[in-house]
């Protein structure tokens, strides 16, 4: 009892420790489970563990099988969750290059990993494969807190995001087809039982998958499950189908899951958010649990065989050769610059999919005495511990030393896609802003994707936001939503994320008053709010431009604008194209030269008398 609750608590405390230093959890994760497993047997009195999860006869959690039982279920509900992630028209807008990184840079990886296992440890080819397939992976839940603080481009930073959700179930479908070659050939090449097995693993994993989901869906859809018990009931079905797959077509069962949650995740199910949020509480759990279990697992002897040179040689290509080569094979006639495919070549940490599934297959390989199978557990965790502390200590660094780090964040976020934000969003992207817009609705978030807008639909009372590592070149926040409530929310809270260079909102109603009343924060103007713009958008659906002159300055265009009640004044645009914002209690210095710059307004055509002007519809 004292082991297991030791264990949850320690996990737990690991992840707020790699939450508070910004670094990936499975690095503590594993440095706790080293130090009460493999380590700990050089300080205590009888040479065994603090924790030694596999009973021994006289110690331990897990009785025979139950180690293996329990981890296959977590990798299960893991590999569930990261399915539900997938959705098929974000991966559309990231272009070929994923496709060719999952596909191109894993059979790279697969074949030159492979190959070179065999060559320097003199491995058999079936484990050296083994070994090669679980290295495949590279995973969101470490990748993304390495990102997260990162300033990076957008496409930079979403390729290394979705290459990680996507390899994940990739990788472990071509480990468990390797250890099914191994397990039914007995090592003695890839038979016809073993290609008869490799089939009945798609046929059934994918039938399973791709039935049930629908079963699910249909039976949310109806009101059949009632919603207190709608999180534990999608669990056990994910069970029911990870146990029914494998019956039917032995290690089959992670497809199946992977396909259940890639049908669930692209369904418009009405509480799929809420079940993805209960799934991804249980992933952190389970993480935090097997991480210290696995490492716990692994005994000094295992250390001790791959403490050596080879080990070192066999990193060094994983990490310096075999990683580039599939990038930049992966990106050829790519949009992507040498220095950003330098750096995607750079972060490939391997996560908890690589471990725990070699730990079940080298444990089980192990049990049926095949050669070389004590290897395939220590090698990967050396790989996975390598990889992450190698890229969580180095990667802010190498983004700095290959010029793709963003020294400034000139991305805006504007929360509310309604009508008037997207008129003043599709403004700001033609003229070369990255502009991504934040609503709870539906309905307003593909109006705005129709419009070719980046949105997001979400709630800014969640974590979502915070943690979504293609929003680190955002550096301005506009509220522009319908309550003032929300607008204020949105600015406190994420004022110092996404608002570094400024943070803006509406004005509510109660507070159009005096300007000196007016919050600091305030937008556009005094007399603007909410209301005020829709009635101005609804009856002038433009953005317009007027050239400052030195007969026609930007205080006497911000004075006429504002005794106008159709016309809101927005932003100045400089000549060198940058965009100021127009603050409710900004005034432009009277020294500052704009001449030639752009004062931008929405609204009714500013009717200037005896002044030459240069001005600009943008509808």
């Amino acid at each position: 009892m004292v082991e297991l609750a030791g264990i949850i608590i320690a996990g737990i405390l690991a992840q707020w420790v790699a939450w508070k230093f910004k670094i990936p959890a499975i690095l503590p994760l594993i440095l706790i489970g080293l130090a009460v497993g493999p380590l700990s047997t050089l300080l205590t009195e009888d040479g065994g563990k603090i924790i030694e999860p596999i009973w021994n006869g006289s110690k331990g959690l897990f009785p025979g099988d139950g180690l293996y039982y329990f981890v296959s279920l977590a990798i299960a509900i893991i590999l569930f969750e990261g399915g539900l992630t997938l959705k098929r028209a974000e991966i559309k807008n990231i272009g070929p290059v994923i496709t060719k990184l999952i596909t191109v840079g894993s059979i790279v990886t697969f074949f030159a990993a492979g190959f070179a296992t065999n060559l320097i440890f003199g491995l058999s080819y079936d484990i050296s494969f083994l070994f090669a397939g679980l290295i495949i992976v590279t995973g969101p839940t470490v990748i993304t807190p390495i990102l997260r603080n990162i300033p990076l481009k957008k496409d930079v930073s979403t390729v290394l995001k979705w290459e990680g959700i996507l390899i994940d179930p990739i990788g472990a479908l071509v480990a468990v087809l390797v250890f099914e070659f191994i397990s039914v050939g007995e090592g003695a090449g890839y038979t016809k039982t073993a290609l008869i097995e490799f089939g009945k693993i798609l046929l059934f994993g994918t039938t399973f998958g791709f039935t049930f989901a629908h079963a699910l869906a249909f039976a949310i859809k109806k009101n059949w499950i009632p919603h207190y018990l709608l999180n534990v009931v999608s669990l056990s079905v994910v069970l029911l189908v990870f146990v029914e797959s494998d019956l039917f077509a032995h290690e089959s069962g992670l497809l199946a899951v992977v396909v259940m949650g890639m049908v669930m995740g692209n369904m418009n199910l009405p509480n799929i958010k809420e079940l993805l949020y209960f799934k991804e509480s249980l992933s952190v759990l389970l993480i935090s649990i097997l991480f210290i279990l696995l490492a716990a697992n692994i005994n000094i002897e295992d250390l001790l065989l791959v403490y050596n040179w080879e080990t070192a040689i066999l990193f060094a290509l994983i990490v310096f050769i075999i990683r580039p080569l599939g990038v930049f094979l992966s990106t050829i006639n790519s949009r992507l610059n040498v220095n950003e495919k330098l750096f995607i070549s750079w972060v490939g940490p391997r996560g908890i999919v690589a471990a725990g599934v070699a730990s079940l297959f080298g444990s089980k390989l192990l049990a049926k005495g095949v050669p070389g199978a004590e290897y395939i557990t220590p090698l990967v965790f050396v790989i996975v511990l390598g990889t992450v502390l190698l890229n969580a200590t180095t990667a802010r660094l190498f983004a700095k030393l290959v010029g793709v780090f963003l020294t400034s964040s000139n991305g805006i976020m504007i929360i509310g896609a309604s009508k008037v934000s997207r008129l003043i969003a599709s403004y700001l992207k033609n003229n070369g802003r990255h502009v991504v817009m934040v609503d709870s609705n539906t309905n307003n978030i593909q109006k705005a994707r129709t419009m070719g807008l980046d949105a997001i639909e979400g709630s800014i009372y969640s974590d979502d936001l915070a943690n979504n590592i293609e929003l680190n070149d955002v550096g301005y926040l506009l509220a522009l939503t319908g309550n003032a409530e929300i607008n204020k929310f949105a600015i406190n809270r994420f004022k110092d994320i996404f608002g570094e260079n400024g943070s803006y909102r509406l004005i509510g109603s109660d507070e159009i008053s005096t300007e000196n009343e007016v919050p600091s924060e305030g937008l556009f103007s005094i007399t603007d709010d909410y209301l005020h713009l829709v009635e101005v958008t609804n009856r002038y659906p433009s953005i317009q431009e007027i050239e400052i002159t030195e007969n026609l300055s930007y205080q006497d265009l911000l004075l006429k604008a504002r005794k106008d009640p159709a016309v809101i004044p927005l932003f100045i645009k400089r000549k060198k194209g940058s965009i100021d914002i127009i603050a409710a209690l900004e005034n432009a210095d009277e020294e500052m030269n704009l001449t030639g710059d752009k004062f931008v307004y929405m609204g009714k055509k500013l009717e200037l008398e005896n002044t030459t002007m240069t001005q600009k519809a943008l509808e």
